[in-house]
């Protein structure tokens, strides 16, 4: 039986988890640094996710058979190199791929080198010159993009020239985002459904898997501001079958191809977002890790051994998986910390909570939660649990999942209650 260290703390991790502890092959399951809800199935540590030397440390002592990095910093900051180094069996990209992610900037250049379908932008390290960019084009809605990562935050999309300006100098001149910002993206507005399609690939072979809908903004209707996320829905109705053959070929094969050739081979999870706009689907960007909250209505829809996939990875040989999926559909509804993605409080005590949400074929993912002494759960983040259901259609998961919902409390919990609204109106 392997024993596997998980890295990161929130609903993604969890995710993985109870996906890898499915597996014939898996044995003990350690994560560090977890949370409340992770503790019940993995072992805990108390080692930073971002803290290299600290987990290559850990992993020493622990002697895992396979170390899963979740996270975009640590990926970034060459956590899976260093492990390799010592010998470790891994699963994510090397820090030379996970750039792909780290630097907004690489990943436009690498699309504009290699024709693969992307709006059209400028980049800028200077206030004065991005705003008269901004007044010459004159063009609004305005995506300003933080060059790094932001938490999946570092994105305004600017109604006005007034916002526009305003988020230029946020990000320039008072580094919103810390060095992140120091240098920016202005790119064209895209329109048309958004996509998420998270994929397995070794370098050679690329999986796609099963697609997924993200729901970004903070309240209902799309309204309030961006988030890591309050809900997602698998499959999206948006995207066909006619439609995943074009992202294959134009997308998703030239992407490893041009990884490759940079000399930078992407192996793990590779996470494309998409917007289908009225001139074919193009690339809005690129995570080199397991979305959040995508993964956790992705994972449950697998009908595949996870290990065997990361192993497979990890040697190079995908191709020999046979990666199957269920049908149906599967939903995830975020409850959130009041005041969240702005300031919240932490540390409240939930109740009605446990792993199924009390309703039968639902399931909660715990992404910013904490044991207190007494074994009651308190919230330790702005997202702090994601509901989750699988059902025969969208319709009978989003009301599993919304009934698990019903179920759980906590002062100021918020959630948004239009999760899988427009996927819904797609169907029908």
């Amino acid at each position: 039986m392997k024993n596997i260290l998980v890295v990161g703390s929130g609903g993604r991790e969890h995710a993985i988890i109870m996906k890898l502890a499915q597996s014939s092959h898996v044995g003990k399951i350690y994560c560090t640094p977890g949370n409340g809800g992770i503790s019940k199935y993995a072992e805990c540590f108390s080692v930073a996710a971002t803290d290299v030397d600290g987990v290559v440390a850990l992993a020493k002592k622990i002697k895992p058979d396979m170390v899963v990095v979740a996270p975009d910093d640590p990926l970034v900051l060459g956590m899976v190199d260093a492990l390799q180094a010592e010998g470790f069996m891994t699963f994510g990209p090397k820090a030379n791929a996970a750039i792909i992610e780290g630097s907004k900037v690489f990943s436009k250049e690498l699309m504009k080198k290699y024709n693969i379908p992307t709006a059209f932008y400028e980049v800028f390290t200077d206030s004065e010159s991005a705003v008269a960019y901004l007044k010459k084009q004159n063009s609004y809605p305005a995506v300003i993009k933080a060059d790094g990562l932001a938490l999946g935050k570092g994105v305004i999309i600017a109604q006005n020239e007034q916002e526009a300006v305003e988020a230029v100098h946020d990000m320039i001149d008072e580094l919103k985002f810390g060095k992140s910002s120091a240098r920016i993206v202005i790119e064209e507005f895209l329109t048309g459904p958004e996509v998420s399609v998270l994929s397995f690939t070794d370098g050679k072979t690329i999986v796609p898997m099963i697609s997924s809908m993200d729901h970004k903004r903070a309240f209902d209707g799309d309204l309030g501001l961006n988030t890591g996320g309050m809900g997602t829905v698998s499959p999206n109705p948006y995207y066909t079958k006619e439609i995943a053959e074009q992202c294959m070929k134009s997308i998703f094969i030239p992407t490893v191809n041009a990884m490759n050739a940079e000399g930078r081979t992407f192996e793990g999870c590779l996470y494309f977002g998409l917007m289908l706009t009225p001139n074919g689907p193009k690339v809005i960007e690129y995570n080199c890790r397991f979305g959040d909250p995508e993964t956790q209505v992705v994972l449950p829809m697998l009908d595949a051994d996870l290990y065997e996939i990361f192993e497979a990875i990890y040697n190079h040989c995908l191709d020999s998986i046979n990666v199957k999926w269920h049908s149906g559909s599967c939903a995830c509804v975020v409850m959130a910390s009041g005041g969240y993605p702005q300031s919240y409080p932490k540390g409240i005590e939930m109740s009605g909570l446990d792993d199924m949400g009390q309703v039968e074929n639902c399931f909660v993912y715990h992404a910013g939660t904490k044991l207190s002494a007494n074994g009651t759960f308190l919230t330790n983040g702005g997202r702090v649990i994601g509901v989750t259901a699988c059902g025969k259609t969208l319709q009978n998961a989003l009301d599993i999942a919304y009934c698990g919902v019903s179920k759980i409390s906590f002062d100021g919990a918020q959630f948004r209650k239009d999760i899988g609204q427009k996927a819904l109106k797609a169907i029908n």
